[in-house]
């Protein structure tokens, strides 16, 4: 998979921009002001063989990677599932997860021995519910925030293991429960970085509530009813991406 992804990377930047959103963010991202040693892939539902094949067929993916790419994309939605489910459980709740849209990104930092110190990626929290990220194992960089002091320390990446986080809807979605993490990405290395991430993002008819066995008299609903889409436009809309854009829809 890793061999795919650095190979999509490789691809001139017309044909990068055939990956075209379907939401926000479901396309190639390309360097910005705000993020410029940072670019990206997307793929709004790896859920879906035919958006996966559709994905790879925009970027004319050689036979070797497409079957990397859906073997991955297949097996990582299983393990997401089974995570939010397992994480479902331990609250008290038997919810399924599996008709959830499920975001595919790809992530490459292109860092140099002149970019040390600087910012990969800013401050932010992931929109959805749960992520499941592939780190590279070699170069590192990825910083969680404390929630009490706000004090960012790194996380090593550890082979063969996945950094499992929470996202805004998870908060919203567990009335308080469960809590976003607050991260970062800084260039530690003079080396090209890459990432492998699967966003599981939000209730298939796009709502997201509370279920009522999170909410009672000591505890009222946090959170009035939102559209992910309509959450997803508010963070950008406002730059508020590190969870800011929650308070917003208090209830």
């Amino acid at each position: 998979m890793r061999a795919a992804v650095r190979a999509l990377f490789d691809l001139p930047g017309d044909a990068k921009r055939r990956n075209a959103d379907v939401i926000h963010g479901s396309g190639y991202m390309a360097p910005s002001a705000a993020n410029p040693l940072y670019e990206a892939f997307g793929l709004y539902d790896a859920a879906s063989p035919a958006d996966v094949d559709a994905f790879c067929s925009c970027l004319d993916a050689p036979p070797h990677a497409r079957k990397a790419i859906r073997s991955y994309a297949e097996k990582a939605h299983e393990l997401i599932v089974d995570i939010a489910a397992k994480l479902a459980t331990s609250l008290g709740l038997d919810c399924s997860f599996g008709d959830w849209p499920c975001q595919f990104r790809i992530n490459r930092y292109n860092y140099t021995p002149d970019t040390v110190g600087k910012t990969g990626v800013q401050v932010h929290t992931d929109s959805g519910f749960l992520t499941v990220l592939q780190e590279d194992d070699r170069v590192g960089g990825l910083e969680v925030a404390d929630p009490d002091t706000g004090e960012f320390a790194p996380v090593d990446p550890v082979p063969g293991t996945f950094l499992v986080n929470l996202g805004d809807v998870a908060t919203a979605w567990s009335n308080g429960e469960l809590h976003n993490v607050r991260h970062r990405v800084r260039c530690v290395a003079g080396a090209q970085r890459v990432s492998i991430a699967l966003f599981l993002l939000a209730p298939k008819d796009d709502v997201v509530r509370a279920p009522e066995a999170f909410v009672s008299a000591e505890r009222p609903r946090r959170f009035r009813d939102f559209g992910y889409g309509d959450y997803r436009r508010l963070r950008q809309s406002t730059g508020e991406h590190a969870g800011e854009a929650l308070a917003r829809l208090a209830a």
